[in-house]
């Protein structure tokens, strides 16, 4: 008979607003079971609960804020998961920036949980210097700003798709603008700032890293060539060994200034190359709509 495979648990946390709702609702379709809102106090006997069972392979549970006495009780209860043996404990840090979170609070038109009298800015503000602590503990932080509600689904049925047994490790490539913060989600991260830049060039400065013209040009510039060979060579490299260990999923990320040019043609050719290696690859490009 074949050894029972350790349990994973996940357990969803961070700032108010920041999507924690639609990850648990993603997770149940991908085929978790998920808890919302359980006390501290009760994670460690439904830690047990998990390890014991034959049919909870895969459970997540959401913790936050909305509990009294979350911040001061929480940290040890997960150092003590981590501690213990037969389970497979992660932590998921969600977060959004300020104004993504004022406006979701505005569409909503719920109270901030620590700012129920007081604008929300104030409570988002305090939330985020009192959640530091436990961001520094996460095993994964994703910001959610630039996230629809699809995107997400798609991210966690990636990531953390029950039903994905068997399946290779999907990869999903994002360029990004530095000027807008390293996507804190990435796995690599490579930096294409010292390539020419498109955005000096009048009739490409409008275009993006996706249009003919503005590929071309990066062609044409043999720092180009000389740093994809090289990149494609190191991608090529890793990616079979973090499946070898393991992996459903993998990050890699290309940044210059602004995310439009240059980060975007080099991440659409990563995303051509790792797909003709026959792993499942999703390209997509936070800031090219940044301006």
């Amino acid at each position: 008979m074949s050894a029972r495979r350790r349990a994973e648990l996940l357990i969803i946390t961070g700032l108010s607003g920041s999507g924690k709702t639609h990850v648990s609702r993603a997770l149940e379709d991908a085929g978790w079971f998920c808890v919302d809102n359980l006390p501290s106090a009760l994670v460690p006997a439904f830690a047990d609960l998990v390890r014991r069972s034959p049919e909870l392979h895969r459970a997540a549970l959401v913790v936050d804020v909305r509990e009294r006495g979350f911040l001061e009780a929480f940290p040890a209860v997960y150092r003590g998961l981590k501690a213990r043996g037969g389970l497979a404990p992660s932590l998921l840090f969600l977060e959004a920036d300020e104004r993504t979170l004022l406006r979701r609070f505005s569409e909503t038109r719920r109270p901030h949980p620590l700012a129920a009298a007081e604008p929300a800015i104030e409570g988002i503000r305090a939330e985020k210097a009192a959640l530091a602590p436990l961001r520094k503990m996460a095993d994964v932080i994703l910001d959610t700003s630039r996230y629809t509600v699809h995107q997400l689904r798609d991210y966690v049925r990636e990531r953390y798709d029950a039903r994905a047994e068997g399946r290779r490790m999907a990869v999903s490539v994002l360029s990004f603008g530095y000027k807008h913060g390293i996507p804190p989600e990435a796995d690599l991260v490579f930096d294409a700032r010292f390539l020419p830049n498109p955005n000096f060039v009048p009739r490409l400065r409008r275009l993006s890293g996706d249009d003919a013209p503005v590929v071309a040009y990066l062609k044409r510039q043999p720092e180009t060539d000389a740093f994809l060979k090289r990149v494609l060579a190191l991608v090529g490299y890793v990616l079979p060994r973090h499946e070898r260990e393991g992996r459903s999923y993998l990050t890699i990320a290309v940044g210059c200034t602004g995310g439009r040019h240059r980060s975007v043609m080099v991440a659409n050719a990563i995303g051509a190359a790792v797909r003709q290696k026959g792993y499942p690859v999703r390209v997509y490009h936070r800031d090219v709509g940044q301006g």
